[in-house]
């Protein structure tokens, strides 16, 4: 089985009840089950939660709600992994095989299908155990500086300062869209952040953390310009 599992608890602090907020008009969360739908990737697409509300608009788009989260994975501390792991042992326990999984995350109105399938492709055609949604930083990290306590400026890397940024090796961000990974590598905890990974690399324009307010006003102005360019529907 191919299996999608959206994380979506209820307890979201710094925008309350995000995964169900509406963005554009309709619930965040379903960008996220429209996206998995429209790749043709899943055996199953189901959202991990531990609320009723949040269960019920996730099954209005679509989705499945087969259990509810567990307390102690609904927590601010539980990992995605352990949410996924969940998700994978309780259909094992119904005798159910999982070969694939992926986590996607709810707050991902930017996610298109091609990555979803374009990450599957390539974990099917190599021994590696994730695949994953990166991006490129749009500036130099080894020019980057901080604010220090006295509120002057150091540089994180002195050496590199006066570096052109031709001269410097482009650096990539987790996306923070959708981590493929083969059921056992999610059961054994293989570190996602190593060479057992392969990197899904998506456009800038196509990328938004959504974690505070002024995140969303962003990402709804960067989605409206995207519709009117004709880049996303």
């Amino acid at each position: 089985m191919k299996l999608a599992v959206i994380p979506a608890r209820g307890g979201s602090k710094r925008i309350p009840r995000k995964n169900i907020r509406s963005f554009l008009g309709k619930p965040i969360i379903a960008y996220s089950i429209e996206a998995a739908k429209q790749s043709g990737c899943f055996d199953k697409i189901i959202v991990s939660t531990d609320d009723e509300e949040i269960a019920e608009v996730a099954r209005q788009y679509g989705a499945e709600v087969p259990f509810f989260r567990p307390a102690e994975l609904s927590d601010d501390y539980t990992g995605t992994n352990d949410v996924v792991k969940h998700a994978i042992n309780w259909y094992i326990d119904k005798g159910q095989d999982v070969e694939y999984a992926c986590c996607i995350y709810a707050t991902s109105p930017f996610l298109q299908a091609r990555f979803l399938q374009q990450g599957l492709e390539k974990l099917q055609i190599t021994e590696k155990a994730y695949a994953f949604s990166v991006t490129s930083f749009p500036f130099p990290i080894q020019r980057s500086i901080k604010i220090t306590a006295n509120d002057s400026i150091e540089a994180f890397y002195p050496e590199h300062i006066f570096t052109r940024s031709q001269d410097l090796e482009e650096a990539y961000h987790d996306a923070g869209q959708f981590y493929w990974g083969r059921a056992s590598a999610y059961l054994n905890d293989e570190v996602l952040f190593s060479n057992s990974s392969i990197p899904i690399v998506l456009p800038r324009y196509l990328v938004q953390d959504i974690d505070t307010l002024e995140d969303w006003q962003r990402a709804e102005h960067m989605y409206k310009s995207l519709q009117l360019e004709g880049v996303i529907e």
